[in-house]
């Protein structure tokens, strides 16, 4: 993408298909058979064995597919909006303040509601500046508000993403499609690594492998940095004009061939690795139904608010869904139709949680600070818009 190049037009279906990403990473929590919070005890609240072990199989996979539809979509939204010749610190700021005041503000209620009880200086310290992922103990990775140790991640591509946008950007558009399958490749290769090289005790208590295992494989963010090239690598593959035909019908069957896969292959390689392609191939195809302009449902207003409040949904889920049922109590679960309504309680707190945090702490910290104040008697730029990726 030259300087001389038009800008890329918008995709508002991609903001709204983000909050699907971050639902199944809902129905992933809500479903747990241990909390990442101690003392680990039950989150799916289903009485009735049978439906709490079909319910967690089932969502075993959601959590993990969605963080990895947001690592893809974050180096993808990143490179479309890209402008050649932007000052690295202007980039570097709207992305900190993108995700810090909505971190602090959950690290506090947090902090204050249930984790300064449970957590050491050792790790509330590295938490409240995102390097905690970093950390190989679970205590730390996922100390006071689980769900921010992907922030770490987007943090480490939000850094680097100044110097690999120059390279990537030199890549032959013959060779793309090369480079994507050097990085899928690479995603199999941290696995085995994982798998192979990587000890397998002692066993975390809220995964079937290693706490060092599952740091390595699921959360230590240089491992997660493939996903993001891959998002990188998506949009210059569709900006290049030789992205396939894929309906988005035909991208939905190929995710749910994808996630039955993660269900059945052995458990590292359900991280990322079975669902890294359909995930591609969904972005790819509401991306491009956007540029064709065909009209989806994903790009109406309401399922606009809902990926713009995504960000705030997902990154409260560490209270409203793991403090808020430890304080419900009742960890043998209850009957499935109150169950079910406890579900949908649950969904509606943290939808709350997210409008909150996107209407009184990121959407007014964006407006205010992430572009710095017209000089007098400058002239008036019309601001771009601001991508959602975290």
């Amino acid at each position: 993408m030259s300087p001389s190049e038009k800008r890329p037009a918008r995709l508002p279906s991609l903001t709204g298909l983000r909050f699907f990403a971050a639902l199944l990473v809902f129905c992933f929590h809500i479903t747990l058979a241990n909390s990442p919070i101690p003392p680990n005890k039950a989150i799916n609240p289903f009485a009735d064995p049978g439906v709490a072990d079909t319910t967690a199989w089932l969502f075993s996979k959601a959590g993990y597919v969605g963080v990895s539809f947001f690592f893809v979509l974050s180096g993808f939204v990143l490179t479309w909006s890209s402008r050649p010749g932007e000052r690295v610190r202007s980039f570097w700021r709207r992305r900190v303040l993108k995700i810090f005041p909505n971190h602090l503000v959950m690290w506090a209620a947090a902090m204050l509601l249930f984790a300064a009880a449970i957590t050491p200086w050792q790790s509330w310290l590295p938490n409240i500046f995102l390097i905690h992922s970093f950390f190989p103990q679970d205590v730390t990775y996922v100390g006071v508000n689980p769900p921010s140790w992907t922030l770490c991640s987007e943090l480490l591509f939000y850094l680097a993403f100044p110097f690999l946008i120059g390279p990537m950007r030199r890549i032959p558009v013959r060779q793309l499609w090369w480079w994507m399958t050097a990085a899928v490749a690479a995603m199999v290769v941290v696995e085995l690594i994982t798998q192979f090289l990587i000890a397998d005790t002692p066993r975390s208590p809220i995964t079937p492998v290693s706490t060092l295992q599952f740091w390595f494989g699921y959360i230590f963010p240089p491992s997660r940095i493939w996903e993001f090239l891959i998002g990188v690598l998506l949009a210059r593959i569709i900006h290049a004009g030789v992205w396939p035909r894929v309906r988005i019908s035909h991208a939905l069957l190929l995710m749910v061939l994808g996630y039955a896969a993660a269900l059945v292959v052995p458990f590292l390689y359900g991280f990322t690795v079975a669902t890294i392609l359909p995930i591609v191939a969904l972005i790819g195809a509401v991306a491009t139904t956007d540029l064709n302009g065909t009209p989806t449902w994903l790009a109406r207003p309401y399922a606009r608010w809902l990926g713009e409040i995504s960000f705030g949904f997902y990154l409260c889920q560490g209270v409203t869904v793991f403090y808020i049922r430890r304080l419900l109590g009742h960890e043998a679960g209850f009957g499935t139709p109150l169950a079910i309504a406890v579900i949908a309680m649950f969904l509606a707190i943290t939808l709350v949680g997210g409008w909150l945090l996107y209407s009184l702490v990121e959407r007014p910290v964006m407006n205010r600070w992430s572009r710095p104040r017209r000089r007098e008697g400058a002239p008036v730029v019309t601001p771009v818009p601001e991508p959602t990726t975290a």
